[in-house]
C-alpha cells in the first residue's frame, strides 16, 4: 500500500485566543488535560503511530509536560510547534528564529520525549531563513506548507471575526501563490530538507484536514464524509500520499474551549466529532500505510532521492 501520515498540532486553548487577539490567553488556559487523552484513546483504538508537533511553552507546564511523557509513552513521535506558537513566525530575524527553536527543543525534551526532527511553523509559516536553521540543527524534516489557495479567504475570516486584531494578522495563512506549492513531498534546494505539506485535496487544492472536514460535517454529515471519500479517491488516483493534520479541536466540544466559538465546527458535540475522526483513520487505513510524519518521510527518502526533486527557498 502507499504511504500516508497522520500528524497532530497540539495548539492550546491560549494560542488560538492569543492569535485570535483575544486577552484571556494571557492566564494561559488550556484544554490539553482533556483533549490528549482523548485523542490517544482513538489513536490507541486504531493502531495508529502519529507524530504531534509540542509548543514549547506548553511543554515547559505541568499539563503540558503530561503530556508529552503520555504521547512518548504511546509510542508517537514528539516534533517541535515553535515555543510561543506566533503565527508571523516569519517576520523574527534569524536570531530570533534560532532562539526559538532552541527553546522549544529544550522544553520538548526537558519534558521526556527525544530531540525532535521534524518541525512546522504556526499558521504554516516557512522562510529560507528558517529552512537553514532547521538544517544546520539537524532536522530532517519540515512540515510548514499548506498548498491551498484559500489562504486570504482564511485571513479575511479571522480578521472578521477577531475581537482585537493581532500582531502579524495582515499576512496570516499566506497569499493566493500557496496553490502553486506542490502537494506532495519534496526537498528544498540547498538545505537537503524534506518538505511534508500539508495534504489538500489534488486538483481543486481545497483542505481536507479535521477543521474544514468538522465544518462541513455541521452542515451535513453525509456531505462531510463524502467530501473526505471524494479526496481519498483523488490522492489514489494521482498517486498523493496524503499528509493528514488533525488538532485538539478535532475531538472537543465549544463548552471544553470557551472562548473559541469562532472556530469551524465547534457546535459539534466531543463525542460525534471523536465518532467521525475515528471514522477519517479507519477509511484513511483502508487506502494507506498510515504512519507519524517521520515515519512517512522515512519511507519516501529513497523516492525522494530517485526523483531528485527540488524547491527554492
Amino acid at each position: 500500500m502507499r504511504p500516508a501520515s497522520v500528524s497532530l498540532d497540539l495548539d492550546n486553548l491560549w494560542a488560538y485566543l492569543k492569535t485570535h487577539g483575544n486577552p484571556d490567553w494571557e492566564s494561559r488556559p488550556s484544554f490539553l488535560a482533556t483533549a490528549v487523552p482523548r485523542l490517544l484513546d482513538v489513536f490507541g483504538e486504531h493502531r495508529l503511530t502519529t507524530t504531534v508537533f509540542v509548543v514549547g511553552a506548553d511543554a515547559e507546564r505541568d499539563d503540558g509536560a503530561q503530556a508529552v511523557r503520555d504521547i512518548v509513552a504511546a509510542g508517537h513521535e514528539v516534533a517541535n510547534h515553535s515555543w510561543g506558537h506566533e503565527p508571523w513566525l516569519h517576520r523574527y530575524s534569524r536570531p530570533e528564529l534560532e532562539a526559538e527553536l532552541v527553546r522549544a527543543e529544550d522544553a520538548i525534551t526537558a519534558a521526556g520525549a527525544p530531540r525532535p526532527v521534524g518541525f512546522r511553523g504556526p499558521g504554516y509559516s516557512v522562510t529560507p531563513a528558517l529552512l537553514e536553521i532547521l538544517a544546520a540543527r539537524g532536522y530532517r524534516y519540515d512540515a510548514s506548507t499548506l498548498p491551498t489557495w484559500i489562504g486570504p479567504l482564511a485571513r479575511a475570516y479571522h480578521n472578521r471575526t477577531a475581537r482585537d486584531r493581532a500582531e502579524g494578522a495582515s499576512d496570516l495563512f499566506g497569499g493566493f501563490g500557496k496553490v502553486l506549492a506542490p502537494n506532495t513531498p519534496f526537498r528544498w534546494h540547498g538545505t537537503g530538507l524534506v518538505e511534508l505539506p500539508v495534504t489538500t485535496m489534488p486538483l481543486l487544492r481545497v483542505p481536507i484536514h479535521g477543521a474544514y472536514l468538522l465544518q462541513l460535517h455541521q452542515i451535513s454529515p453525509r456531505l462531510a464524509r463524502g467530501y473526505f471519500r471524494a479526496a481519498l479517491r483523488l490522492c489514489l488516483l494521482t498517486g498523493t500520499a496524503p499528509s493528514l493534520l488533525l488538532h485538539p479541536t478535532d475531538v472537543l466540544s465549544g463548552a471544553e474551549a470557551p472562548g473559541m466559538e469562532f472556530f469551524p465546527g465547534m457546535a459539534v458535540p466531543g463525542a460525534e466529532k471523536a465518532a467521525l475522526l475515528g471514522w477519517v483513520l479507519s477509511s484513511l487505513r483502508e487506502n494507506f500505510d498510515v504512519a507519524g510524519a517521520g515515519a512517512h518521510v522515512d519511507r519516501l527518502s529513497e523516492l525522494l532521492r530517485e526523483r531528485r526533486t527540488e524547491l527554492c527557498g
